[in-house]
């Protein structure tokens, strides 16, 4: 918390403009930037002392209760920093009850089929699900403040007056997430139901309602830090739903903050938004520990990641061939040629995409991004990954640098990694990978804590297993399929977020074709023209749609079962036929063993 309040209080210095000069454009534009006006301002806010006597100075106010003064409207910081928390939290709210709706609807069918016994193999989930958790929240959140907003007038699309107009909001911001939190669920519930107190139940006739229920109480633990992250993330991160509705929340706050280098307004927010992760930690151990303690401390536990049945591979490679023919069929034309004659034109024959409001092909656009927008995102989800599996291995070094890192805004970490760096074409990557391994960190160190209190690695344990063998031959198998599924999850997002950095000017420029920037440029147009937002969401969604339905295919081996002989070798009893282990009968027969006797034994 320190090291971040630290970077945050020398960005005006980091990012090698004059603070002066960038107080005096936000307090007033039009003014002419005058060496004596300049000189006046350094004067009124201290400047000239440096970074460590305003540090301490805003330090010293804290302890009595004082932020400061903003250095852009002259107003005291602290009531406005809690009045925007109070909004975000609220939102906030608003959208953990969507996302628990959609997360509900993901897993309908898993929990229907689990909760009778009758989940013989998990299928690939839907589609549906695939692309709501790729579609960004600002291109939600511009859908329904157009259409239901605007067009139909069913509900308020700007202000924050009253419940009314918190309702689009919360669905831009929960569907997504609800989406991403679902799949994850879902990806753990069949193991949850292969448990023999799933099998017993089912066979004993227990309603499966209950079942179902306790299902999801098994489930929960693996999911509760991500859940938290979730929580802040919805909290400071949500700066373009904001933005589009017209919400003072918290992360609009900061981020007018950030680009103003009002220091008092940006360090108060980034330590409410660090407190607030904190917090979302602190709650989802506790809850963890209150669900599933007691098996944590006895080590009776089963492991929710065994060999499974891969996904059907069919519809990850019809999603491949069609993003595939997509980026094919633009790539021989030109992206960057301009017809002012063809604006906004729909799409047809000439134009399959249509044109944006510059004349370009939108087609060419969308596939010339895809080559470096798709190329970046997969190194960065590669290393995010190697990351957070390392990191997340060690989870006393990594809990408070995720419930730090978490605090960050993308945007945020972007400006501290643009002062620190410069703008360049690997900055949002950078940035981006700064904040990306966290939530795959804390699914590691989550899914680590309860595959060590498994009963089958406390016998291998007792056999004589070392260390690095628990390590490498139980552990790392157990996670890394999970959090490699996870890791897909995240990969539109990742992309989105890249090619958002770099609309902001933390990365290239335009008229580059990135994803982010066709989203951003042409939604202004988005009701004279839907064609020109349509078509890049679609392919966007594509990319999830084929992240998570191979997401499904990445399983651990099945493991080849050793020949069993009809007869033994002298003084060895035969082992009888191995019943099915999803039976009942298989429940109540006890386990068939080998044991060695001796001849007077036998006699």
């Amino acid at each position: 918390m320190a090291a971040l309040v630290g970077a945050i209080g020398l960005l005006p210095w980091l990012s090698r403009t004059d603070p002066a000069l960038t107080v005096l454009k936000a307090r007033s534009a039009d003014r002419d930037p005058t060496p004596e006006t300049l000189r006046a301002i350094r004067d009124q806010l201290g400047l000239d002392d440096g970074p460590p006597a305003l540090l301490g100075r805003w330090l010293g106010g804290l302890l009595h209760g004082d932020a400061g003064t903003s250095w852009v409207s002259g107003g005291q910081v602290l009531p406005g920093v809690v009045q925007a928390l109070g909004a975000s939290l609220l939102l906030m709210s608003g959208a953990l009850v969507v996302a628990a709706g959609t997360v509900a609807a993901v897993c309908a069918r898993t929990l229907r089929l689990g909760s009778r016994g009758r989940l013989a193999a998990r299928g690939p989930g839907g589609t549906a699900s695939a692309v709501l958790a790729a579609l960004p929240e600002f291109l939600v959140a511009s859908v329904l403040a157009s259409v239901i907003g605007v067009q139909l007038g069913w509900l308020p699309a700007l202000g924050w007056y009253g419940p009314q107009w918190m309702v689009l909001p919360s669905l831009a911001l929960g569907l997504p997430a609800g989406a991403i939190l679902g799949r994850m669920l879902d990806d753990l519930l069949p193991g949850a139901f292969a448990e023999p107190w799933a099998l017993a139940a089912a066979a004993r006739g227990v309603p499966p309602r209950s079942v179902a229920r306790q299902a999801v109480r098994r489930c929960v633990p693996g999911l509760l830090p991500n859940l938290g992250l979730f929580v802040v993330g919805l909290t400071g991160g949500s700066v373009a739903v904001e933005q589009i509705f017209d919400i003072p929340g918290l992360g609009r706050l900061t981020l007018q903050a950030a680009l103003a280098q009002d220091l008092p307004v940006l360090q108060t927010g980034a330590l409410a938004l660090v407190l607030v992760a904190a917090l979302a930690g602190v709650l989802a151990r506790l809850s963890a520990r209150l669900l599933i303690g007691p098996a944590l401390r006895d080590g009776a536990l089963h492991s929710l990641h065994r060999p499974g049945p891969t996904a059907p591979r069919a519809l990850p490679l019809l999603y491949g061939a069609l993003l595939a023919a997509v980026i094919g069929f633009g790539l021989p034309r030109d992206a960057l040629a301009l017809d002012t004659l063809a604006r906004l034109r729909a799409p047809s024959l000439a134009h399959p995409f249509g044109t944006d409001a510059l004349g370009r092909d939108v087609l060419a656009r969308v596939s010339h991004g895809a080559l470096t927008t798709l190329g970046i995102a997969l190194a960065v989800s590669a290393a995010a990954l190697v990351a957070g599996l390392l990191l997340g291995l060690l989870p006393r070094l990594s809990g408070p640098l995720v419930d730090t890192v978490a605090a960050v805004p993308p945007v945020l970490a972007g400006l501290l990694v643009a002062g620190i760096a410069g703008s360049g074409p690997w900055t949002p990557a950078f940035a981006v990978g700064v904040v990306a391994w966290s939530p795959l960190a804390a699914h590691t160190s989550s899914l680590l804590r309860q595959e060590r209190a498994t009963t089958h690695l406390a016998a291998t344990r007792a056999l004589g297993a070392g260390r690095w063998y628990l390590l490498w031959h139980e552990l790392l198998p157990a996670v890394l399929s999970p959090v490699a599924r996870h890791a897909l999850l995240r990969l539109p997002g990742i992309a989105l977020s890249l090619a958002a950095l770099g609309f902001l000017g933390l990365g290239a420029q335009p008229p580059s074709p990135e994803w982010g920037l066709l989203l951003a440029e042409n939604q202004p147009y988005a009701e004279r023209a839907p064609w020109a937002v349509l078509f890049p969401a679609a392919v966007l969604a594509l990319l999830g749609a084929l992240a998570v339905t191979a997401a499904g295919g990445v399983r651990l081996p099945r493991r080849r079962k050793r020949p069993e002989s009809p007869a033994g070798p002298p003084g060895e009893r035969v082992m009888p036929p191995r019943r099915q282990r999803n039976s009942p009968d298989a429940l109540l027969a006890p386990v068939p063993t080998s044991v060695s006797t001796s001849p007077a034994e036998e006699r």
